[in-house]
């Protein structure tokens, strides 16, 4: 699918300065074998790491590494390569350059393009894991992002600092994948897809609540998925700290209660549900109205649960239910005990996540799932989760084109 969709698109990829920036020659590579047409901006730290020779060689055009390169500005060159474009890529997205674009800066070649070009962009951010952590960092993410801007990443692992965790640039391969899906054919257009993530807290008192690890990623990532392939999205998520996807709408919800009143008011006018929540499955059976001193019960206490209500189970007894996509996080036996959901909720589609694994599901950038649906299964492979979400969302557009061709 990769060539014929990138196939003579036109990609100014962007290079700024870390040690990351090695890794672009190799994605240069990649993204001409998939057809497009790539053109190189460095920026002046970048060229410190790799050379505008390396850049040239592989995309077989000249390199521009500056806004006072008098031959190429003669005739306005970089207003002439920011019409060029159709799709502007950064790679890697250092810390630096992520904040001056989310503050607007002009103040080199890349910047400039990015403000003077119409094309979209995106941004594989690569820093150490303390940096992409920090709050100025995030909130330069959150601001790029509610502007549409594309953020691709970043992955967890090693770091050549030495440390371990998110900020390592995604893999040549995964980068020219998420382009290519977000270039690609429009496979939920103008359908209304209600996503649901997050978890949700259930009081104890005003001050404590029992809840789970959820992260709310994997929902988002659905929901953005889902906006990229055309679909009109409402997102329901509990609480979390996580920017609202370019496009998609967003209800905020805290507990159990709240989640089903939300779900139960948008799903009739949705024709796709994906519960990606993790909701409670209990919750307190009388919070205290006021704070529970500890003096008051220096031995503990004992806390009584009640079951809250099944919201995927009662969405999917309704005359008029949409098509319905389950999640399942188990600790073992993941086929089985998915498999047996997915029957006893009657769900067109159950996604299945082994949780308890490093790096991987609850709060983790990464996933795997093994996706089941009444005959028939597929496996996805770990992933970003924003490419998991990709993958799933045209597996699930095809399993509601083959319930359509049997209806």
């Amino acid at each position: 699918m990769g060539e014929s969709v990138l196939a003579n698109l036109r990609v100014l990829l962007g290079v700024s300065g870390g040690i990351a920036a090695y890794k672009a020659a190799e994605l240069t590579r990649r993204l001409r074998d998939a057809g497009a047409d790539v053109r190189i901006v460095l920026t002046e730290n970048a060229a410190r790491f790799v050379t505008p020779l390396t850049f040239q060689a592989l995309s077989g055009q000249p390199v521009r590494t500056g806004l006072w390169d008098e031959a190429a500005e003669a005739a306005m060159g970089h207003i002439e390569l920011a019409r060029w474009a159709q799709r502007i890529l950064i790679v890697p997205a250092s810390a630096d350059l992520i904040a001056r674009l989310a503050h607007g800066f002009a103040d080199d070649l890349l910047t400039t393009l990015c403000l003077a070009s119409s094309a979209p962009v995106a941004v594989a951010p690569a820093m150490n894991q303390q940096m992409w952590a920090h709050p100025a960092t995030q909130d330069n993410v959150a601001t790029l992002s509610r502007r549409g801007v594309d953020v691709l990443g970043p992955a967890a692992g090693s770091q050549a600092c030495g440390e371990f965790g998110p900020g390592r640039l995604l893999e040549a391969d995964a980068i020219v994948a998420e382009i290519a899906a977000l270039h690609g054919p429009k496979l939920l257009s103008g359908l209304h897809v209600l996503v649901s993530a997050g978890p949700t807290h259930e009081d104890i008192d005003p001050v404590r609540f029992i809840g789970n690890r959820s992260s709310g990623r994997m929902g988002f990532a659905v929901a953005q998925a889902a906006a990229e392939a055309g679909a009109q999205v409402t997102l329901i998520a509990g609480p979390v700290s996580l920017a609202t996807p370019p496009g998609v709408t967003r209800i905020d919800v805290r507990s159990a209660a709240d989640m089903r009143a939300a779900v139960l008011a948008q799903v009739p006018s949705h024709a796709l549900f994906v519960s990606a929540a993790a909701v409670a499955d209990y919750r307190p059976d009388a919070p205290a109205k006021q704070k529970i001193k500890k003096s008051s019960a220096p031995e503990g206490f004992e806390l009584k649960l009640t079951p809250t209500i099944d919201i995927l189970a009662e969405v999917s007894t309704l005359p008029q239910r949409p098509f319905l996509v389950g999640f399942a996080a188990e600790t073992d036996k993941l086929a089985e005990y998915a498999r047996g959901k997915l029957e006893r909720k009657k769900l067109d589609l159950v996604c299945a996540n082994r949780v308890g694994t490093p790096g991987c599901g609850f709060d983790a950038a990464e996933n795997e799932m093994l996706v089941l649906w009444p005959g028939g299964e597929r496996e996805i492979a770990r992933a970003s989760k924003a490419q998991i979400a990709r993958e799933l969302v045209a597996l699930i557009a095809s399993r509601m084109a083959a319930r359509e061709a049997t209806a």
